[in-house]
């Protein structure tokens, strides 16, 4: 029998407490093998029932009963955090039922480990460690399939059961870079995704981004797997939508100059570049969904135009459009905040001014400090997101993943910073209650009027408060009767 050397924290602890009836499953087993770290172990346990596991676990840590039915448990001790569960079989509550929320899933402590790991999605995640001695328990063939970097499902009848894999297909696929099996295909598209959540769709879709070294090999299985068509039509949409060959030579294996091409080598350029700069995951994240969604607009935009002697593809206007459009997909995913950072509000903020970068470029022998004010406060201080999108856009031309940013994008970091235009200089120097004590009252004319200061403050009419406020006395007295 293979021997997995499987060292971590407490693992002697779990020998001790359950002998050689405890085993690693799953993505650990898997990464082992890869020989890459693995955030987490997940643990089985055969042969006990529930109420002995968490007697014995008690003792030693911190117990939270995720559902008796499933047999799970949260175990947490010295701030580490392990799933252990029980042997499981899954199965749809009806034989015509295809909704992840109708699988029922059961705990039985005699049930063989083998049969635990067939119910189990692909082949290198049906794999487990008997902790005791390391002797890898394989009925699949998972090692050989983690050695291939191959994506096979281990029970083929099972798959559409649960709806979550065709989507896990995908973020595998992207996150280890393994090859998907070309009979994966056609089972994924006879699945019926209706039945599944906004979060667990959002909670692979992030992993996917987040997590891959090019985020553009998940967002092709995602089209091939038929996931766009049933969730991102809006996406799907761009994968028949045509784009300029002069100004964007990047095209697909087959030789289409797609937005939907430029759309995935852009998404690898602002992971290149999140990383880079070593962006906290949920400002990558939303670095990451803007690039995803820049170009949205395209779709309803798109053109033939006789511009500069030749037939040209257009797409005018689509920025606002693709800002409209990310807004209503962000809504219906219920996307709005992650982890702290308010998503979406400003996601389609950078997507509403993500040329406007590219601008002051071209206008940088003349561009004066206002124009620097007006995009930084319409993407209200965040000037490293709105650069590092367009260098990404502009990088979404070529498949080789940036080393870091461009002349263009140094130049605008620069500027930034010699004329002293951050998050901080943008703030409104003259608020409702300065105004309040010049006699003005709460309401709509106070609004207008905090609003033509600030216009004046972006435009450099003043820069202190003092001076604002004359101003404001000076406005005042102007329609005084």
């Amino acid at each position: 029998m293979t021997k997995l050397a499987f060292d971590f924290p407490d693992r002697a602890l779990f020998v001790r407490l359950f002998g050689g009836d405890v085993y690693a499953v799953g993505g650990s087993v898997r990464d082992r093998i890869l020989g890459r770290p693995s955030p987490e172990v997940d643990l089985l346990v055969a042969g006990r029932p529930l109420e002995t596991i968490v007697a014995r676990l008690e003792k030693h840590g911190r117990v939270d009963l995720v559902g008796k039915s499933f047999g799970i448990i949260k175990f947490t001790r010295l701030g580490r955090t392990y799933d252990v569960a029980l042997p499981r079989v899954d199965r749809a509550a009806a034989a015509d039922v295809r909704r992840h929320k109708d699988i029922v899933v059961a705990a039985d402590p005699g049930l063989p480990v083998e049969k635990d790991l067939e119910r189990r999605d692909f082949r290198a995640n049906s794999m487990a460690v008997r902790l005791k001695d390391g002797a890898l328990i394989d009925p699949f063939e998972g090692r050989r399939d983690t050695l291939a970097r191959r994506l096979r499902l281990t029970n083929p009848s099972a798959f559409p059961d649960d709806p979550l894999r065709v989507v896990r297909v995908a973020r595998f696929a992207s996150v280890l870079s393994f090859r998907v099996d070309p009979s994966i295909y056609p089972a994924a598209r006879a699945v019926d995704l209706s039945g599944l959540s906004v979060e667990r769709v959002n909670d692979e879709m992030f992993k996917l981004l987040l997590d891959s070294p090019r985020p553009s090999v998940g967002l092709e299985e995602m089209f091939r797997l038929g996931i766009l068509e049933q969730w991102f039509p809006e996406l799907q949409a761009l994968t028949l939508a045509i784009q300029d060959s002069v100004f964007h030579p990047e095209r697909d294996d087959y030789g289409h100059h797609t937005v939907w091409a430029h759309i995935k080598l852009t998404v690898d350029q602002a992971a290149a570049l999140g990383r880079r700069r070593e962006l906290p995951p949920p400002r990558r994240l939303a670095l990451l969904l803007a690039a995803l969604y820049h170009d949205l607009g395209k779709a309803t935009t798109t053109r033939w135009e006789f511009k500069r002697g030749r037939m040209a593809v257009t797409s005018a206007g689509h920025d606002i459009q693709s800002e409209r459009a990310a807004r209503r997909v962000l809504l219906r995913f219920k996307v709005q905040t992650w982890n702290g950072c308010p998503i979406g509000r400003l996601v389609p903020l950078l997507i509403r001014v993500h040329h406007r970068a590219g601008e002051l470029w071209n206008s940088r022998e003349d561009v004066t400090r206002k124009a620097f004010n007006r995009l930084a406060a319409d993407v209200q201080g965040e000037i490293e997101l709105v650069v590092l999108l367009d260098a990404a856009d502009r990088a979404g031309r070529g498949a080789r993943l940036v080393r870091g940013l461009d002349r263009q994008a140094r130049w605008l970091f620069r500027k930034f910073d010699q004329l002293r235009v951050n998050r901080e200089t943008i703030k409104p120097l003259v608020m409702g209650r300065d105004l309040i004590a010049l006699g003005v009252p709460p309401g709509p004319e106070m609004g207008r009027l905090l609003k033509k200061l600030y216009r004046a403050q972006l435009d450099n009419v003043f820069d202190t408060k003092a001076a604002g406020l004359a101003r404001a006395r000076r406005l005042l007295e102007r329609t005084a009767p």
